[in-house]
Parts: C-alpha cells; sequence; structure tokens
C-alpha cells in the first residue's frame, strides 16, 4: 500500500498552526518519501500528532464531513467501485454513490490528485469525506487484502489457490500436488499460510497428537489454535509442507529445515522458515515468517524511551566499538539490530552480517548465511569479514568463546560490531562474557552499550478501559511516586473487532546500559551481575520493569502484561 505521490497541502497547515515546527515538518516530508507513506501516515506513525487530532483539525480547516469509519462495513462497498490500483496509489476508499456524486474517504482532504483520478476512472463527481488515518489504514488492508482473498474457501476460487505460487518450489518433484486426493490440502495449505499473514502471526505451529491434530498462530508473542483438521490427514499436511520446502519427504526421523517463497501476487512475497522435528505422533512443522519490512521501521517505532534511543543512535555513530542485544528468542533483538544496520547503512560504510538463518534481507549490507555442515561457523565467517576491509561488522550471536574474542578484537581494532547474547538483562551479559573466558580488560575496553529487551502487547487503542488500582497497590507494584503524584490513567484490555484479546501489536521494553568507567572498574575487580547493575542504575538507567512500567503510565500497555514480560520483585 505504497504511496507513490506525496501531498504537502497540509505542511502548512501544521506549521501555521505551530502544531510541528518547519525543522519537524522538513524531517517528516523527508521521512514519508523515503518510506513511501503519505504525510498523514507518516505523523501519525511518528506520533508527533494523533490521528483524531489531525481529523478533527482538518475538519475545522476545510469543512470536509467527518465519517467514524470504525463504523462503515467496507464489504459492503459495490465492486464496481474498488478501482484497486487507485485505491493502493492515493491511500482513499471510495465509499459509496449517490446519483452522480462518488464519495471517497480520505485523511487527507487536500488530496485533490486522488479526487481527480477517481473521477476520470469511474465517471463520477468525487468529494472527500474526512476519515482518521489509522482507521482508514485498517479499512485499507480489508480491501487490498485481495491477494489474500483465498482465506473463505466457501467462496475461493479453488485452482487459483491451489496454482499460488511457492518460488522455492520445483514442480517436477511434487506429483502429488496434481492429484485430485491432494488438491484439496493444497488449498488447505494454502488458505492457512494466507490466513497467517492476514492474521500478522509471527509462527505457525502444525502439531501432530495420538487423536487430534491442531494447528496455532502465534501472534503478538501468543499461541492461539486456529483450525483442527481431521488427524488422519496428518501425513499429507507434513509432505505438503516438506515439498514446499524443498525437503525430503521420505525422511521422518530427523529434524531438518528449509524455506519456503510464497508469491502472492506480482510485486508481493512472503519467506517462510520451516524446521521439522519428529514426534511420537508424527512430525511437528513449525514456520516462522520473515517480514523484511520490519527492517524498514524507524527507532521512533520501537519504543526505546527518549534517553535510551538517543544513547543508542549515540553508539552508533561511533567508528569503533561494541553494541550488545540480548534477550530471549522472540525479544525481537533481530529488528533491533537490522534497525540499527539501517541507520548505518550508507554509501560510505562496508557493512557484513553473520546469520543463522538470515531472517531479513537488507540491500546494501553484505550477509551471510552460516553453514555449520561447510564448516562455515560465526568465527570463521568474521575472520573473513576482518580481510574485506569492514566499517561495521554483525554477528547474529556470540554462542562460544571463539567468536567472543574475535568480536572483541575487531571492537578493539576500529570497527563497529553488533551482535546478541541471551541473557536475562544488560548486566548478566557482562558476567556471562566473563564465563566464557573474555579477560575482563578486553570487556571492558571494547564493549559501549548493551541493551536488554523484552516485546509486550499493545493495548487496542479502539477498546481499552479505564481501570481503578489504589495508591497504594500502585506503589507495591513498583510506579514512580512522581507519576503517582502527577496522575494517570491505568488502562486494562476489553477486546474488540479490530484487535485480539484487546491487544494490538507490540512494543518493545528496552534496558539500555552503557559502559560507565565505575561499571569497567567493577568488571575488572570480578565484580557479580548485581554489583554491574546497581552501578548502573545509580547512574540512571533504567531496567526492564520501569521501562515497562512507564509504557503503563503513557496508556500504550498493561499492568498484567508487564507483569507476564518483566520479573517483579
Amino acid at each position: 500500500m505504497a504511496a507513490t505521490n506525496l501531498n504537502l497541502g497540509l505542511s502548512t497547515v501544521f506549521v501555521r498552526k505551530n502544531l510541528l515546527s518547519q525543522q519537524v515538518m522538513s524531517d517528516v516530508i523527508v521521512q514519508a518519501k523515503k518510506n513511501k507513506q503519505t504525510l498523514v501516515s507518516t505523523i501519525v506513525s511518528m506520533k508527533a500528532i494523533s490521528a483524531r487530532e489531525i481529523a478533527e483539525l482538518c475538519y475545522e480547516e476545510y469543512g470536509t464531513p467527518l465519517l467514524d469509519l470504525a463504523n462503515f462495513d467496507v464489504k459492503n462497498i459495490p465492486e464496481e467501485l474498488l478501482n484497486k490500483k487507485l485505491i493502493e496509489k492515493h491511500k482513499c476508499i471510495p465509499l459509496y454513490k449517490r446519483g452522480n456524486r462518488l464519495y471517497i474517504a480520505t485523511s487527507d482532504p487536500t488530496n485533490i490528485a486522488a479526487l481527480e483520478d477517481f473521477q476520470f476512472s469511474l465517471g463520477l463527481h468525487a468529494e472527500a469525506i474526512l476519515v482518521e488515518d489509522d482507521k482508514l489504514n485498517l479499512a485499507l488492508e480489508k480491501i487490498l487484502e485481495d491477494d489474500l482473498s483465498s482465506l473463505d474457501l466457501s467462496g475461493v476460487d479453488e485452482e487459483a489457490l491451489a496454482n499460488m505460487e511457492t518460488a522455492d518450489t520445483d514442480r517436477r518433484d511434487e506429483p502429488e500436488a496434481d492429484s485430485s486426493d491432494d488438491a484439496p490440502i493444497v488449498i488447505y495449505i494454502n488458505k492457512i499460510l494466507t490466513d497467517a499473514i492476514r492474521k500478522g502471526a509471527s509462527d505457525l505451529h502444525f502439531e501432530p497428537y495420538e487423536k487430534r491434530y491442531r494447528i496455532r498462530f502465534r501472534i503478538d508473542g501468543i499461541l492461539h489454535e486456529v483450525s483442527e483438521p481431521p488427524v488422519n490427514l496428518s501425513s499429507r499436511i507434513s509432505a505438503r509442507l516438506k515439498v514446499m520446502s524443498k525437503l525430503d519427504i521420505a525422511e521422518r526421523r530427523v529434524p531438518q529445515d528449509g524455506r519456503i517463497k510464497m508469491k502472492l501476487s506480482r510485486t508481493k512475497s512472503i519467506d517462510f522458515r520451516v524446521s521439522t522435528l519428529p514426534t511420537i505422533w508424527g512430525e511437528k512443522i513449525v514456520m516462522r515468517i520473515l517480514d523484511s519490512s520490519s527492517a524498514q521501521l524507524g527507532i521512533e517505532k520501537l519504543g526505546y524511551e527518549d534517553e535510551q534511543r538517543e544513547l543508542y543512535e549515540e553508539m552508533l555513530a561511533k567508528p569503533q566499538g561494541m553494541i550488545l542485544v540480548t534477550g530471549p528468542t522472540g525479544s525481537g533483538k533481530t529488528v533491533s539490530l537490522y534497525t540499527g544496520l539501517n541507520i548505518l547503512n550508507t554509501e560510505e560504510r562496508n557493512i557484513s552480517t553473520a546469520e543463522d538463518p538470515v531472517e531479513i534481507n537488507l540491500e546494501g549490507v553484505n550477509q551471510v548465511h552460516i553453514n555449520l555442515k561447510a564448516g562455515l561457523t560465526f568465527a570463521s565467517a568474521l575472520r573473513s569479514f576482518l580481510r574485506q576491509d569492514p566499517d561495521v561488522v554483525m554477528v547474529g550471536e556470540i554462542r562460544d568463546l571463539e567468536t567472543a574474542e574475535i568480536a572483541i578484537k575487531a571492537a578493539q581494532t576500529g570497527h563497529l560490531v553488533l551482535s546478541t547474547l541471551h541473557t536475562n538483562s544488560a548486566a548478566e551479559t557482562l558476567t556471562r562474557l566473563i564465563n566464557m573466558g573474555v579477560p575482563g580488560y578486553n570487556i571492558a575496553s571494547s564493549v559501549n552499550l548493551i541493551i536488554a529487551q523484552r516485546l509486550a502487547r499493545r493495548l487496542c487503542p479502539e477498546c481499552k478501559q479505564a481501570e481503578d488500582i489504589p495508591e497504594a497497590e500502585l506503589i507495591r507494584l513498583g510506579f514512580d511516586e512522581t507519576d503517582i503524584a502527577n496522575g494517570f490513567t491505568v488502562y486494562k484490555p476489553c477486546g474488540c473487532d479490530f484487535c485480539s484479546g484487546g491487544y494490538k501489536g507490540r512494543v518493545g521494553i528496552y534496558e539500555v546500559m552503557r559502559m560507565s568507567d565505575e561499571i569497567a572498574r567493577t568488571i575488572m575487580e570480578g565484580g557479580n551481575s548485581l554489583q554491574i547493575n546497581r552501578q548502573a542504575k545509580s547512574a540512571g538507567m533504567k531496567d526492564l520493569r520501569q521501562s515497562g512500567l512507564l509504557k503503563v503510565v503513557k496508556g500504550v500497555t498493561s499492568i498484567s502484561e508487564i507483569n507476564r514480560v518483566t520479573s517483579f520483585n
């Protein structure tokens, strides 16, 4: 849904009303062009002004009728009005016609070019209806998921769905896909995959048991059961997924790893990383959806507090040293690293990465896929990088002493090194390196910054409800007494058509620790993680719990969600 034209009519209004400075507006325009977004969408995504405030401003400024799009069912729009090429180009939706007038939903009433294009295409006089940008984007997703329209089997073009392209599939190896017996399986699997994409799932789990077979999606970090096909189809589902992944369908005794590139349309494709595991009742298959668009996120969208973001950007600007990101699997470490790489990815820098596997393709970055069977390890890849005149090196994970030593050597010899470890906090990352065998003086002289992170679910803005919690309980939960004195509203999840159980999307919670002289001294004196953590907090570091509670104060998430993802002492 990329906007090809950037209408700047509203920019002067925001500046004139003193809602944004001229400098901020210039930055917004640059960001909008870079991300191929509309001006309004960029302002909303940067949280500079809310979608509701923009809609009300446009209503006052231009007198354009205002409509709550949440109460409008886009499925009722007549098919002859849905020129999807124009809808995608202008991010506008023709809602209905009366006589010879066509009413078009837009978040920018100054976008005259959109009205003229629809008017010329449909032969009707076009008039703007003002809607909130976030609700407009939800409606656009529903309309433009035509490539995923095969989700409802009752009305599906089964031949088209059965022949949906998987770029990594060699159909000469797939005789069963052409048989009448297996055509329903092909259709069913493609439906499941496209359904997962539409719902924003990160992982799909295909799980065989003795008397049942279930399929679950992980959405916003939580698994939900979505289908329970007959258990006797277990082997045929597994075989189909393995054929799509170019795996050995005859081998059921050992785990296998593969990849699927699923072509949804001429311009859109999605990658899946596939892992099989033999269980006593058949093969469990887990698929990870790899979304390259997440690498294009601006750092302001990830959830860093202002001082945390500034510290990360400051360390990215340094010519050498090491930045480590830590957290459990699925905590968003890859996106944090790639957001940093995106900032560093300029013509002047030579950037190389070693990953297992490469999840996100980033043009301008030399990415290496680790292959242990062929002897290509993180350590050997890193050695090769250092012979290729690098400026920035990213190592997917520091797993052993050899990789740690080479990464630290690179950080000490004029290179910026980014990597990850699996630890629970920033302080524990330093003691983990010491336990690996890295001397304390090497850690103190090479590590610039450590980021520990988690992902918490965002409350749905459409249905979140205020919750009354006594002040004594807020203090017990760890809220800052200054915030309590100033007053804030605590929200809880409710649930509606726009979300999943009261939550929609996720936000990062961060613990950002810079290497100070005091922490360096503690490391070289053999201090433990508790002592390091105390030093960092005395210097102003917010731990994961404190950062999470700030998100509650801001109304982004709930107390129950922060309790789920952070420890409470």
